[in-house]
C-alpha cells in the first residue's frame, strides 16, 4: 500500500500551488505533437502509428475484494499531484512498475531540482531588488547619485525576467511530465502483469447448450443476411460493417433497451452528446497525451472523433463547482466511438468485435469521495443486470495492477461468454477514476460550510453495443441459421426470430 500523505500549503510554494490548483489548460497544438512509440505494456496501450487517411481525417498517433462498508480509506491521497509525486518518488516508481507503465523519473528530478534552484536564486534577487529601492528612496532624499544601484537593479530585473521564463518553461515540462503519470490503484487491487493476474469475483447463467456446432457471429449474421462486410469495404475500407435488415433494427434494439434500463429503473439521466470533443474534453479524462495513436483527429481542428462517450460526460462540468446536495449525478449516453486500434493490430480480425466504429452505451457518475466505491459496485451491478435480463451468460473479474486502464483506480471487467470460441468477451468495464479526472477536468463540488474538494467520476459500458449484438447472435443460433431474439428485445424488434436466408 502507498504511504498516505497530507500536503499542506507550508510544503510547496506558489509555484507548486498554480500547479497542483490549477486545472491543466492544454493549447490546441497539443494535438498536433508528434507522438512515440508506447511505452506502456497494459490494455489501454497504443503503437506509435500515424499515416493518413481519406477526408482529412487522420490517425494520429469468487474473492471480495470489495472495501468494508464502515472502513473506507484511500491507499493514496484523493488526488494525484506533483507535490505527492516530488515526496513519494519511490512510492510512484513502485506503482508504474506494477502498472507495466516506464517513467523517466530521472528526468523529473533534473528539472524539479533545477526549477527549486532557479526559484532560489530568484527570490534572493527579487529581495535584493527590494532593498535596493529602499536604499534608492534614501539616496534620492540625501541628494546623492544613485546611478550605479540602478544600474545594478537595472540587471536584477533582467536576471529575475530571465529566471521567470526559464520557471515558465519547467513548469510546462512539469506539466506534460505529470500528464504521462498513470492514477494510483486503490488498495483492493491486486498486484499483477496482465490479464492472466485478474480475478474472477462471480458469474452468472451457465453457457448455453447446442446439438450442433455453433458457427461465429460473422457466418450467422451473413448467413442471415444481416451483416455485410463487402459493402462496409467499399464505402470505408477494413474493420467497418454494414448492418441489413433485422440485424440494423437488432443494434437499435439493444440501445434502446440499455438507455431505457438505465433511464427508467437505474435513475440515470440520458444525455446525447456531440460525437467530435476537443483536445481539453481528451486530456481531462485521461485520453491525451498518452493514447493519441489510438484516435482519429480531424486534421487542421483541435477536435477528435471521440473514443468513448466517458469523454463528454465528465466534460458535462469540466471547470465547475458542484452542489454536494446534487451528488451523485449520474449520466448515460449512447453513441457512436470510434478507435484506431493503434495497439491491436492482427488480432481480432474477424467479424466486428475490433473495429474503427463502434456503438456504446455509457454509464457515468459524479460522486462524493467517500461514496464512490459503494457507487462503483452499484455501477457493476448495473451494468450485469442487463446481461441477465437478455439471458447472456458473463462473469466479472477485478482487473490486476497491469492491466487497468490509464485513468482507473480500480476496474472490474464484465466478460459474456461467446459460444464459437468457448471463451468469454470483454463487454463492460466499470472504474473508479477517484480524483484523477476530475482534478485534470477542474471539476469540485462544494459542502455546506466547508472547502471545495475535487469529486470522485465513475465510468462504465453499460453495455457495448456491439459486442452485445454479437453475443445475442452467437447464443441464440439455431441450427437452421435463424436466430431467437431474447424476449427483453422483442418488444423493440417487433419479431421473435431473424430468420436465414434460403
Amino acid at each position: 500500500m502507498l504511504p498516505e500523505i497530507v500536503v499542506t500549503s507550508r510544503s510547496l510554494s506558489i509555484t507548486d500551488a498554480v500547479l497542483i490548483e490549477t486545472p491543466f489548460r492544454v493549447e490546441s497544438h497539443l494535438s498536433h505533437r508528434k507522438q512515440s512509440s508506447a511505452t506502456c505494456s497494459n490494455r489501454n496501450s497504443p503503437r506509435g502509428v500515424s499515416h493518413s487517411l481519406p477526408f482529412r481525417l487522420r490517425k494520429v498517433e469468487g474473492r471480495n475484494f470489495f472495501p468494508p462498508a464502515n472502513d473506507f480509506s484511500y491507499s493514496a491521497p484523493p488526488m494525484l499531484d506533483l507535490g505527492y509525486v516530488r515526496q513519494h518518488l519511490d512510492a510512484v516508481e513502485t506503482m508504474a512498475r506494477d502498472r507495466g507503465v516506464a517513467l523517466d523519473l530521472g528526468k523529473f528530478r533534473a528539472i524539479d531540482a533545477e526549477r527549486r534552484e532557479i526559484i532560489h536564486t530568484t527570490e534572493q534577487k527579487k529581495a535584493e531588488r527590494n532593498k535596493a529601492s529602499d536604499e534608492i528612496v534614501q539616496l534620492k532624499k540625501a541628494g546623492k547619485d544613485a546611478a550605479p544601484i540602478l544600474a545594478r537593479m537595472k540587471e536584477v530585473s533582467d536576471e529575475i525576467k530571465r529566471n521567470d521564463e526559464r520557471i515558465a518553461a519547467l513548469d510546462e515540462q512539469l506539466r506534460d511530465f505529470m500528464l504521462t503519470v498513470p492514477n494510483i490503484p486503490h488498495a483492493s487491487v491486486p498486484v499483477g502483469k496482465g490479464a492472466e493476474d485478474n480475478v474472477e469475483v462471480r458469474r452468472w447463467g451457465a453457457p448455453p447448450k447446442f446439438d450442433f456446432a455453433p458457427k461465429p457471429h460473422w457466418e450467422v449474421g451473413e448467413r442471415a443476411g444481416i451483416l455485410d462486410f463487402e459493402s462496409a469495404v467499399k464505402i470505408a475500407g477494413a474493420r467497418f460493417a454494414v448492418y441489413k435488415g433485422l440485424g440494423a433494427r437488432l443494434e437499435r434494439a439493444i440501445a434502446n433497451f440499455f438507455l431505457d434500463v438505465h433511464t427508467r429503473e437505474h435513475g440515470y439521466t440520458e444525455i446525447l452528446p456531440p460525437f467530435l470533443v476537443n483536445t481539453a474534453s481528451l486530456t481531462g479524462v485521461g485520453q491525451l497525451p498518452k493514447f493519441a495513436a489510438d484516435m482519429f483527429h480531424l486534421e487542421g481542428t483541435d477536435l477528435w472523433l471521440t473514443p468513448t462517450s466517458e469523454v463528454e460526460l465528465t466534460s458535462l462540468h469540466r471547470d465547475e463547482t458542484l452542489d454536494a446536495d446534487s451528488l451523485p449525478i449520474k449520466v448515460c449516453a449512447w453513441t457512436a466511438c470510434f478507435r484506431s486500434e493503434a495497439g491491436a493490430a492482427g488480432k481480432d480480425t474477424r467479424g466486428i468485435k475490433r473495429q474503427h466504429q463502434f456503438q456504446k452505451v455509457e454509464m457515468f457518475k459524479f460522486t462524493r469521495p467517500e461514496q464512490s466505491y459503494d457507487e462503483l459496485e452499484s455501477l457493476v451491478r448495473n451494468a450485469e443486470t442487463v446481461l441477465e435480463r437478455l439471458g447472456l451468460h458473463y462473469r466479472t473479474t477485478l482487473l490486476c495492477t497491469g492491466d487497468m486502464g490509464f485513468a482507473s483506480a480500480k476496474t472490474y471487467d464484465i466478460e459474456v461468454w461467446l459460444p464459437s470460441t468457448g471463451e468469454f468477451m470483454e463487454i463492460s468495464s466499470c472504474s473508479n477514476t477517484e480524483a484523477f479526472q476530475a482534478r485534470r477536468s477542474g471539476i469540485r463540488f462544494k459542502p455546506k460550510g466547508g472547502k471545495s474538494e475535487f469529486v470522485h467520476t465513475l465510468n462504465g459500458s453499460g453495455l457495448a453495443v456491439g459486442r452485445t449484438w454479437i453475443a445475442i447472435v452467437e447464443n441464440y443460433q439455431q441450427a437452421d441459421g435463424s436466430i431467437l431474439v431474447p424476449e427483453a428485445l422483442r418488444p423493440y424488434m417487433g419479431a421473435e426470430r431473424i430468420a436465414a436466408r434460403g
